[in-house]
Order: structure tokens, then C-alpha cells, then sequence
């Protein structure tokens, strides 16, 4: 077994490269053909990995959702939705939140080791709560999964989990949807935090596909050959 999953990285951003507004209200970026692809994607992936933040504020389900796909899932002998996993530093998690009380497979927090116990007493028995060291060790937990039979682990944000995993260089796929609107506030979250890792190299782009009034670029890791 490898010694960690493939990363494959979702994101749908304004064209100026904002993940969401200022507001109170989540900024709904994706049309629906392109939710339609993500659950899709979501499908084919054995966990989908969100940050506490985006547990707190988005309250995402983190389901399949068509029920054809999760048909597809029990046909090849898999729960019918991947296995959510969160990371947190507070262990400040509402277990009435939808990541914990919907779905059918299993939940991993993965916590800072002083967030262990808040973490564990507040979710009992919804999740399974991992010391994840402080600070945090991102190859040790990519191991972990791997050695729970996750093969394909789908990161679909926020903006502080994608620059830990493209700083860290985990990233084996990155999935950039772009929406066609301006967010155009400097309080609002950006996909990647500014100046968290320098700019090494070049991305392959992989594919380019119209998905109604918004654009998919898929790209892979490294420069494309000469």
C-alpha cells in the first residue's frame, strides 16, 4: 500500500480568485452542471477531507448525493459515501453538524495534540478523534489514511487547508473551477492565503472544460515536457 493517498484538490473560485465573499451567506460559486461533476467526482474518492472552519461556517453535508452513484459505490463494495475527515486546532466541533450526523461512512477528526480532549469529549462516539501532533504532522496523517484503505482523498478547502496542502506539496490533481463574477473584497477568503509558500514551478494543465457559464481547469503537478 502507498505510503499516502493521492490528493486530488477541488476548488471553484471567482475570476478574481476568491473562494467566497465577506458576508454572512456562503457564496454559492458552482452551477449546478458543475455540482453535478462534483458529486461525481466525490464518487470516485475514498474520503473528502474539509477544514473545522469550513465544518463551522458551511455546515457541507459531504455526501453522494445521486442515487445512481451511490449504487455505483455499493456495486463495487463501498459504503455508498466516501469516509469525512476534518482537521482542527481548537477542537471546537458542533457534533449536530451535518459532517457528523449525515452520511454513512466513518468520520476522522484528525486534532492538534492540546485539541485531543475538547475534541473527544464534545463528539463521543461520532468520530474517530487522532492525535495529529502539534504542530501539524501532514505526512503522518496522509500515512494514517493510507493505512485505513484510502487510496483517492479529495481536499475541498477552505483556503487555509488548500495552502497546507500545496505548500506542503501534496497535491497530486487540482481541480480550478472559475466562476464568471468578481467578489472584488479584500476582507473575503482567496484560495490560497498570500505569502504562505513561495512560487517554484509551473503546473501541467491537464484540461480545460466549459461547464455552463463556468470554466473547469484541471491541472497537474510540474511543468509539461518540451
Amino acid at each position: 500500500m502507498s505510503s499516502r493517498p493521492y490528493v486530488l484538490l477541488s476548488v471553484a473560485v471567482s475570476l478574481d480568485g476568491y473562494i467566497d465573499d465577506a458576508s454572512a451567506e456562503r457564496l454559492v460559486l458552482s452551477n449546478e452542471q458543475d455540482l453535478a461533476r462534483v458529486d461525481e467526482v466525490r464518487a470516485g474518492v475514498d474520503a473528502i477531507l474539509v477544514g473545522a472552519n469550513t465544518v463551522r461556517c458551511d455546515n457541507p453535508r459531504l455526501v453522494v448525493r445521486a442515487p445512481r452513484l451511490r449504487e455505483r459505490r455499493r456495486a463495487r463494495g463501498e459504503p455508498p459515501d466516501p469516509i469525512k475527515v476534518t482537521i482542527t486546532g481548537s477542537g471546537d466541533l458542533d457534533p449536530a453538524a451535518n459532517f457528523f450526523q449525515l452520511g454513512e461512512s466513518p468520520k476522522i477528526v484528525y486534532a492538534l495534540t492540546s485539541a485531543v480532549p475538547k475534541a473527544a469529549e464534545r463528539l463521543g462516539a461520532l468520530a474517530d478523534v487522532v492525535d495529529a501532533g502539534d504542530p501539524l504532522d501532514v505526512p503522518g496523517m496522509l500515512a494514517d489514511l493510507a493505512s485505513r484503505g484510502v487510496r483517492r482523498l479529495m481536499v475541498e478547502g477552505g483556503g487555509a487547508i488548500h495552502t497546507l496542502f500545496l505548500a506542503a506539496g501534496f497535491v497530486d490533481e487540482l481541480h480550478v473551477v472559475v466562476a464568471p463574477l468578481f467578489v472584488a473584497d479584500e476582507r473575503a477568503p482567496r484560495f490560497v492565503n498570500p505569502g504562505a509558500f513561495p512560487v517554484t514551478e509551473r503546473m501541467t494543465l491537464a484540461e480545460v472544460r466549459q461547464i455552463g457559464d463556468c470554466a473547469l481547469l484541471r491541472y497537474l503537478p510540474g511543468a509539461a515536457d518540451a
